[in-house]
């Protein structure tokens, strides 16, 4: 699997032959992640106008997505058109099942659905600063109030609780995303760390 920087990710799987092999394999592709687009090429690199015309689409709305590159193996390519009923490429699959091609893409994005359907990458920044505003006093923190897993955090809260004030938390050893992009954001790498308007 190699990640890209546009939120996607691309896989190249070892066929080892025989139609119920295949289906197997195809049913593994086509959930490895919720939404799952089969190319020609690499987001960066489309080798057909329609797969460019996707990723002209795809990108710069964020969409969250893995791919597989279907001129890397023709038993994938020749197979998934008989195992999702659909003839041509691109093809978009969302929760393991087909969601259709360019046109119908096309369609939803004008009809305003697209971003309502496929997973879309939230910025991080964005949700850092949505996260600090969250309460007028915002505590980052390893655990919350009730069970505090560090002596700093133990000690910050009974700080804020002595003095009554209302606030929120949220405990960074949740979700590592945060907790790291929060040491970049503040400039300061270690934690607890309090936040008052922002």
């Amino acid at each position: 699997v190699s990640t890209q920087s546009t939120g996607s990710s691309g896989i190249n799987a070892e066929y080892g032959g025989g139609e119920e092999d295949l289906n197997e394999r195809l049913k593994k592709l086509t959930t490895m992640d919720k939404c799952v687009l089969f190319i020609k090429g690499t987001p960066q690199a489309p080798r057909c106008k329609f797969t460019r015309a996707l990723m002209e689409m795809f990108l710069p709305l964020n969409i969250q997505f893995s791919y597989f590159d279907i001129l890397s193996d023709s038993a994938v390519r020749e197979g998934l058109k008989t195992f999702g009923e659909w003839p041509t490429y691109p093809q978009v699959w969302l929760d393991g099942e087909l969601l259709g091609g360019l046109d119908l893409m096309r369609e939803m994005h004008e009809a305003g659905e697209l971003l309502i359907t496929v997973p879309v990458k939230v910025d991080l920044n964005a949700r850092l600063k949505n996260l600090i505003n969250s309460n007028k006093v915002m505590l980052f923190m390893k655990g919350n109030r009730e069970e505090p897993r560090c002596g700093f955090s133990k000690t910050t809260i009974g700080i804020l609780s002595g003095y009554n004030t209302q606030y929120g938390t949220f405990d960074i050893l949740s979700d590592n995303e945060v907790r790291q992009g929060l040491k970049t954001y503040s400039e300061w790498p270690t934690y607890p760390q309090l936040y008052v308007s922002g």
